[in-house]
Order: C-alpha cells, then structure tokens, then sequence
C-alpha cells in the first residue's frame, strides 16, 4: 500500500482516490492504528536528548461508521493491514472495499457524520506537539512469582529462612479456612491491555512514522491504538 501524489495504490489491479480525513475536523479526537517498530531518541533544538518510540501508524480505511439511529451509538471502525488469508465473515464484511483488513478496531466519536465508509486515515492527521493516549497488549512474561509480579520485599537471607528467600508468606488469617478472593498470589503477568496516557508527539515523519515520547506497550510489531486526549 504505497501512496504517490494523492493516490492510494491498494493492490496490484486496484487504483482509486480515497479522501483523507480527521485533519480537517478541528476539535474533534484523532484516532489511528499503528505498528510499533523500535526506540530510538531524538535531540531537541536545545540539546535535549528524547527517548522515543517509533510506530508505523496506518494508513487506515474506515470500515463502518455506526450512528445513534442504527446502532445506538455513534463510532467509527477502522481497519489496518491487509489480510493475507482473510476469513469469509472479514470478506463479507468489507466487500465493497477495494482491500480486506486484517485488524479491525473501534473508536467512540461525539459525531460520526463527518466520516465516510471507505475513506482513509492518515499520519498526518497528527502533528507534534500533540497530547495522545496509546493502548496495546502489554508484553506477556510467562507465571511469575509475588517478587516479580507484585514487588514483594521477599524475606531475610539468613537466621533460619532456608529456601524461604522469595516466597509469598503467610496467605491470610487462620480462622477463615480458605485463601480470600483477590489474594496476591504467584501467576501468569502481563498480555493485559495497557493504556498509556498523557504521551507528546514529537515527530511525523514521512512515511507515516510517529516518533512518540517515551514507552508505549507492547513488543516490536505489536499493533496499538492511538487517540489524542
């Protein structure tokens, strides 16, 4: 999917014109799909050095535009990366679109009436300086215990504590006979969803690149959300 002088070239026996939105619609929250790519840093006019993540962000098609009348409420679906084998229900679902997408996701807009089934979405509806919150699947870490996965202090390395240096202690009072609900306990940790919030924009780059201060969640390749606040 390669853009030249306004055209979106989809596939190889595909070509049309598609409009650009989300930049003319002053005021309203920006939204797009992108992939995480690496860190990197960034230097200030000043010297400051900033660390960085870099996310491919779209382009994305929107896929459906849902309003109070059918749906109930008004959002906006859109999609993001071509599907290689796409399942029938994808297929009938985009069908009249001129490519099938493979990540599907939905953002709550106050006003879907501005947005057209087809059109796209573009990194340059950003612009640095802008104030976003990133949601994505945080990195999975496998069964972890309480040191690890809550912060546990663990306990002293000597006077008798033989094999006891990381475990979780005592689990609860001993009148009731049964380990409470909501106990901090030894368990798998992380691939939770994970929202990042008051994160800066600070460059768009060509390409459909955003340079985003500091961490975003997830590993390389991973997609995110990203929403301004």
């Amino acid at each position: 999917m390669i853009r030249a002088s306004g055209l979106y070239v989809l596939s190889d026996s595909f070509q049309t014109t598609v409009r650009i939105v989300g930049h003319t619609h002053n005021g309203c929250m920006k939204f797009i799909l992108a992939k995480k790519l690496e860190m990197s840093q960034v230097f200030r006019p000043d010297g400051a050095v900033v660390p960085v993540t870099l996310v491919q962000a779209g382009p994305c098609v929107i896929t459906q535009v849902k309003n109070d009348d059918h749906d109930g409420y008004t959002a906006v679906q859109i999609g993001f990366q071509p599907a290689k084998k796409p399942s029938k229900p994808e297929a009938g679902h985009q069908k009249d679109l001129p490519q099938v997408m493979r990540v599907l996701r939905e953002f709550r807009v106050e006003d879907s009436s501005a947005y057209n089934r087809g059109d796209m979405i573009d990194a340059v509806v950003f612009a640095p300086g802008d104030m976003i919150e990133v949601t994505g699947t945080s990195k999975g870490k496998g069964f972890q215990g309480v040191v690890r996965r809550y912060h546990f202090r663990g306990h002293p390395a000597s006077h008798g504590h033989k094999d006891q240096a990381r475990m979780p202690g005592s689990s609860g009072p001993g009148g009731v006979q049964h380990v409470l609900k909501g106990t901090k306990k030894p368990g798998r940790m992380g691939g939770d969803m994970v929202t990042v919030k008051n994160l800066e924009v600070i460059e768009v780059r060509d390409g459909g690149v955003i340079a985003v201060k500091g961490a975003v969640p997830g590993p390389r390749n991973a997609v995110v959300e990203i929403r301004t606040i």
